[in-house]
Parts: structure tokens; C-alpha cells; sequence
């Protein structure tokens, strides 16, 4: 039996949530597996994390075994995910300061970049409210285009923001004699939300064309937000949350300074042909 099938052995035949610890005690006394690592504890704690239901850290397994106890915030306990649920169980957030000792290097590693992204994000906003409209304007066009979207020629993307503009502040030409176009709006706020009244202007200088992005460095109302849904042509929204996202996936305004990557031992290599 792998690691994985004596861990789950153990939980099916006690039928409780235990500890990593717990679990290892046992397989030891049941004498299920014999372990050749130094320690050999950390072993089951990281099969156990990375099969775990909630657990979503990038090297972490697609396939779910088991679930964190909810019920028990002191130490970390775990039980067997059962099969035959009509649902899954809801995602449970540990309490990190009573549980950090469980969590593996990779997670606090990946904790440690959704953070640093998160604050990298609101240094965006800043600078973002911070510039001229005019800069707001070329920036949105800039990470249209390095998104993938117009075609790879000059004058893909074009700034078209002024004073008469219609409600339309940039425009993307997807191929080079302009025949599929997307329009752009783009709002520059603090707080104010995106209200229906701003879509239906934003909609109405679209005409002829069917593709259409609203973006905005605050949020869109629920009003505008069922606008959109009923319309016929295409309208993404892109609130400033996930603008600031979308620019740190891309590249957008951003450098990047230093990578890490995380490793896994590949069982292939030491399989004998």
C-alpha cells in the first residue's frame, strides 16, 4: 500500500478525527508501512496536506482523501473525505497561528506571495489614482494588448479619450483593417461605483460594435452589473481589483525582481525501466 492507502486505512478503521501524529503512531503500531525517511512524521503530515479537501497551495494534489476538523481549532485534526456525500464539505480556514507547526514550507511560501501580490496591488491602485486620465487611458489600452487581445501590428491599440469622446476611451483592432474592434471606457474613481446610467452611455457610443470593456479603479453597483447581463453585445467589466490583478499577471506597469520555485522528487526517475 502507498503512503496515501495506509492513511486512509487508519481513519476509515477508527472512524475519528486524528492528528498527523495520531496517524502515524498508529500505521507504526498497526505496522501498515515502513518508512525509510529521517522523519518519518512529516511525511504523513505532507501527504495529508496536499490530499486535503481546502488545501489549494501549487503543489498540492487534485486528488482529495481527506478533511481538516472544523470542529477542533487547537491542534490540526483530519478525518477521511467521504465518497458517497451528495456535497462536499465547505472550505475550512485553519486558525494559522494555533496550526502554523502543521503547514508545510510550500504553503507558507504561497501564503507569503498572495500576501506580498496583495500589497504589490494596492501600491498599483496608488499609483494608478495618483497619474493623469490620460495615463489611465494608455494604460488600459497597454494591458489589452498585453492580454493578447488586437493583432500584432502597429496601431492595434489606439487611445481615443477626450473631451467629445462618446464614452469611448480607447479602441482595440483585432485584425488590420479594423473590421472586429473592441471599445474601451475607462473610469478613474476612488469610491464612486459604476452605476447603470454609465453602462447604458457606455453601450450607446458602442453602436455598431458587439465587444466592449468597462474598467473602472473602483467597483460596479449590482445595477450595473444585471445591466450588462441582459445586453446582447459582449461587455466584460473589470472592476480596480482585478485591473491591478490583471497587471501583475501580465506585467502591466510591474518588474519582477526575483523568482523561487518549489520542487517535488520525481518518483519516475528512480522506477526502473
Amino acid at each position: 500500500m502507498t503512503i496515501v492507502e495506509v492513511i486512509k486505512e487508519v481513519l476509515s478503521t477508527l472512524k475519528k478525527p486524528l492528528t498527523y501524529k495520531e496517524i502515524y503512531d498508529e500505521i507504526i503500531s498497526r505496522n501498515l508501512y515502513e518508512f525509510g525517511a529521517k522523519v518519518p512524521e512529516a511525511i504523513v503530515n505532507s501527504k495529508l496536506r496536499k490530499h486535503c479537501f481546502g488545501l489549494d497551495f501549487p503543489s498540492a494534489s487534485p486528488a482529495k482523501h481527506f478533511v481538516i476538523d472544523s470542529k477542533n481549532g487547537k491542534v490540526t485534526k483530519y478525518y477521511l473525505l467521504d465518497q458517497q456525500l451528495t456535497s462536499k464539505p465547505q472550505k475550512q480556514k485553519e486558525k494559522s497561528v494555533q496550526v502554523s507547526n502543521d503547514r508545510l514550507p510550500e504553503e507558507k511560501l504561497y501564503d507569503a506571495y498572495l500576501e506580498h501580490r496583495a500589497g504589490v496591488k494596492n501600491q498599483l491602485l496608488e499609483q494608478i489614482l495618483s497619474s493623469e486620465p490620460a495615463f489611465f487611458e494608455r494604460l488600459v489600452v497597454d494591458l489589452l494588448l498585453a492580454m493578447g487581445y488586437g493583432g500584432d501590428f502597429p496601431g492595434a491599440g489606439l487611445v481615443s479619450g477626450s473631451p467629445g469622446d462618446g464614452g469611448i476611451d480607447g479602441v482595440i483592432k483585432e485584425d488590420k483593417l479594423g473590421l472586429d474592434k473592441i471599445y474601451i471606457q475607462a473610469k478613474r474613481y476612488t469610491s464612486n461605483k459604476i452605476g447603470r446610467p454609465d453602462l447604458q452611455q457606455f453601450v450607446g457610443a458602442m453602436e455598431n460594435v458587439q465587444k466592449g470593456v468597462f474598467i473602472t479603479t473602483s467597483s460596479f453597483a449590482k445595477t450595473a452589473e444585471t445591466y450588462v447581463e441582459k445586453q446582447q453585445k459582449s461587455i466584460v467589466l473589470i472592476d480596480g481589483d482585478l485591473l491591478c490583478d490583471l497587471m501583475l499577471t501580465h506585467g502591466v506597469g510591474v518588474t519582477s525582481v526575483k523568482s523561487y520555485a518549489t520542487f517535488r522528487v520525481d518518483t519516475d526517475y528512480f522506477t526502473d525501466d
